[in-house]
């Protein structure tokens, strides 16, 4: 599942550039993995390519949007509108893929009324006639840690069934409700992780948090 809107963004990719058919070999190249899995996928979705010819793509992107619910927009409503809000709300690549904003909503009064990425910001007492009227059921948290949770609250009395959540805190909802996480500071360390280790014993940084600062456990 994880994998699809991987593949599906590379067909897209390739039919821009007037690529007519795809091999399983040059589709698992551009994915980061491996043929047998492309072709294990995409069985899945009944497509077995032609043997020597390999995927025609045009029809794999409509099998993969078909799958992906991707043949209608679906409208979403973000949460916040600051900083993170408004890089989100004015991110035209939304509405490109098929999520239109159909609403911002904030708690604070200086920021209703203002207009980001062609939408008005509006406070968050009107999200339920906003996800009513919109028919919106999937919601943007990007508020602080510490008014996120109050946010999916908010959003799920309203009717949205998905949370899209880029607060850095486990959001509590009930059963149900689909939940998927972005945290950046997560994929930082992940990365960190595989930075240190590229590192040789005894050369890391001076002053890391390690025995050699005179600290103790």
């Amino acid at each position: 599942m994880a994998r699809l809107p991987v593949y599906l963004r590379i067909l897209i990719e390739q039919g821009d550039d007037n690529v007519d058919s795809i091999s399983s070999e040059r589709l698992a190249e551009l994915a980061g993995v491996n043929a047998a899995k492309v072709r294990k996928d995409l069985s899945y979705l009944g497509s077995y390519g032609t043997r020597g010819v390999g995927y025609e793509v045009a029809f794999l992107v409509y099998q993969i949007r078909r799958e992906l619910g991707l043949t209608h927009d679906w409208p979403v409503v973000i949460v916040g509108a600051g900083n993170l809000g408004q890089a989100l709300a004015g991110h035209g690549g939304f509405g490109e893929r098929g999520f239109p904003v159909a609403g911002v909503v904030d708690i604070e009064q200086a920021k209703v009324g203002s207009v980001i990425g062609g939408v008005r910001v509006r406070h968050i007492d009107d999200l339920p006639q906003i996800v009513q009227s919109r028919r919106v059921s999937i919601g943007v948290v990007a508020t602080p840690s510490v008014a996120a949770q109050d946010a999916a609250d908010r959003l799920v009395r309203a009717g949205c069934t998905s949370i899209l959540n880029f607060a850095p805190v486990v959001l509590a909802v009930p059963h149900g409700i689909s939940v998927r996480k972005v945290d950046l500071a997560v994929e930082l360390q992940i990365l960190s992780y595989y930075e240190q280790r590229r590192v040789p014993v005894g050369l890391h940084a001076v002053g890391s948090n390690d025995s050699s600062s005179g600290a103790s456990a």
